[in-house]
């Protein structure tokens, strides 16, 4: 996966569980399942937005390009 996610990583240092963000940003906990697995194949830039507001951290905190390229199908 070219961009790695450190959602878990966010959460834990901030003490808090991925159900309380759910509750907090607004969606499901197995759409946040999906992005903390890396097998989101998109997310919005609102949920971002939320994300980090309610973490208080910055987008390079918890998704990091790991240099390589990754073709994805256009659905």
């Amino acid at each position: 996966m070219a961009i790695q996610i450190y959602l878990d990583e966010i959460l834990k240092a901030r003490g808090m569980t991925s159900k309380e963000l759910c509750a907090l940003v607004g969606i499901t906990e197995a759409n946040l399942s999906i992005l903390r697995s890396g097998k989101a194949k998109g997310v919005r830039f609102g949920t971002i937005n939320k994300i980090c507001w309610h973490l208080n951290c910055d987008v390079g905190d918890i998704l990091k390009f790991d240099g390589n390229l990754e073709e994805y199908d256009e659905d």
